[in-house]
């Protein structure tokens, strides 16, 4: 049978949708296209377009 005391003591409460959000914009994830970007201008800026 469920205990429901020790489960509400157990109880951690998820993030609020700001904190959420703001939990999600810190990390800064690159991605395939952020590094192909930064290939194609580093190339530009040396004059390597072949």
């Amino acid at each position: 049978m469920i205990d429901f005391e020790e489960e509400i003591q157990r109880f951690k409460p998820s993030l609020d949708v700001d904190q959420l959000e703001d939990a999600i914009l810190k990390v800064d994830l690159t991605d395939m296209n952020d590094l192909m970007t930064q290939l194609f201008e580093d190339a530009m800026k040396k004059g390597n377009t072949q």
